[in-house]
């Protein structure tokens, strides 16, 4: 081959990308890795705080079903290489992984520098060539094939070109959406795209006041009659100006979309791990029998943080001080019932500057899931974010990156 064509031109060097390079080199296929920034791996050096929650332990059933119901277009990729052959992969290359916890899957040394030094030791092996700082501006074609592409300085050939360059989130990281833009002069589609796994802007004020603790076990859901199976459990956190963690993390893709079609989107916490009303009026109950004379704030406390006790009975219009006795009618209910469901309202988010993800992508129903490729032309594949299918946090997004990676790798 002349020195600027090759088998394969991949473009966008994360964790999709480096990947899929690796095992078309792995198949004897000579590789060009294009990626605009002047370093590889930049949103993958980032990944769960620079831990790099790689993958998780879920059999491929369960963790294509946390993916919603595009989840089975992903049926193929999981089946060739799922979390398992993940693991052994990066053994093979030299890095040890391990489950704390028994689900999130780390690295052993907690360090995503671990992993995109490995791969790229194995890309260098495999000779690889990866060229920095070239964004590609055009994919040529004949309307039928793909025939290479090309950048602002060079021109480059090749029959396969693979799209991985990830969505909309942490442009700071090069996410510009060029993927979007450079398949859609090959007639392809891209959904509406959202912000994801950020954190969210309510219209009350009074969170900024119960910033000082986590809240486990907190259950969210949307109080709006279409979507009132829109619902989350984990970990939450007040802000200054809203929500965070965990479950606001994995809600947040299902409540962007709302956001841009209902500007206000209202929201039901339960913040005492799962009680009811019934079971909130007996524990407070059992609790003044314990200390006749526990103040309400001091009641409130044995369910809630202190802080939040206290903007809890300013908002139910309630003298902290007072003893639960003298607490009845309206505000007794009203109490209660924020107990068991206390109502918020989102109002906005930091759009994608601070998304971890993209919610959307290029059209599912034009790529075909055994191999990856385009449905409207020959040797054109996708893998990882760009398309329109994304999970919650604790290493789902990063498995998909590296299964569809994997693989469209494999080529036809």
């Amino acid at each position: 081959m002349k020195k600027n064509e090759y088998d394969l031109i991949v473009i966008g060097a994360g964790a999709a990308g480096m990947i899929a390079s690796i095992r078309a080199a792995r198949d004897k296929k000579s590789v060009l890795l294009l990626e605009k920034l002047p370093q590889i791996g930049a949103k993958l050096k980032a990944t769960g705080g620079g831990r790099c929650n790689l993958t998780n332990t879920l059999a491929n059933e369960d963790f294509m079903s946390r993916f919603g119901r595009d989840g089975r277009f992903m049926q193929d990729a999981l089946k060739d290489f799922n979390h398992n052959d993940l693991i052994e992969f990066f053994k093979e290359i030299g890095v040890d992984t391990h489950a704390p916890d028994g689900f999130r899957v780390f690295p052993t040394s907690h360090s995503s520098v671990t992993i995109i030094s490995a791969l790229k030791e194995e890309m260098q092996k495999l000779n690889i060539e990866v060229l920095t700082s070239q964004r590609v501006e055009k994919i040529l074609h004949n309307k039928k094939n793909i025939q290479g592409v090309k950048t602002s300085t060079h021109t480059f050939l090749a029959p396969n070109v693979i799209i991985s360059t990830g969505g909309l989130g942490y442009p700071t990281l090069g996410a510009e959406g060029d993927g979007y833009s450079l398949a859609s002069t090959l007639n392809h589609t891209t959904t509406e795209l959202h912000p994801a796994m950020m954190p969210l802007k309510t219209k009350e004020d009074w969170v900024k006041n119960c910033r000082a603790d986590t809240i486990a076990k907190v259950e969210l859901r949307v109080d709006m009659k279409k979507h009132k199976k829109l619902r989350a459990k984990g970990d939450l956190i007040f802000t200054k100006t809203g929500i965070r963690g965990p479950v606001v993390l994995d809600f947040a893709r299902e409540i962007t979309p709302l956001l841009s079609k209902y500007k206000e989107v209202p929201i039901l916490l339960n913040l005492t791990k799962g009680k009811n009303e019934e079971q909130i009026n007996q524990h407070l109950k059992e609790e003044v029998l314990k200390r006749v004379d526990a103040t309400v704030v001091q009641l409130i406390s044995t369910l809630l943080p202190h802080a939040l006790a206290q903007e809890l009975c300013l908002l139910c219009d309630i003298d902290a001080n007072s003893t639960l006795k003298v607490v009845v009618g309206k505000s007794k209910a009203k109490l209660i019932n924020y107990l068991a469901w206390m109502p918020l309202t989102i109002t906005g988010h930091d759009g994608f500057k601070m998304a971890m993800i993209t919610r959307g992508g290029i059209n599912l129903k034009e790529i075909n899931p055994k191999t990856m490729q385009s449905k409207l032309i020959n040797g054109l594949y996708f893998c990882g974010e760009v398309m329109n299918l994304d999970g919650p946090c604790g290493g789902y997004n990063l498995q998909w990156s590296f299964s569809s990676g994997y693989l469209t790798g494999k080529l036809l």
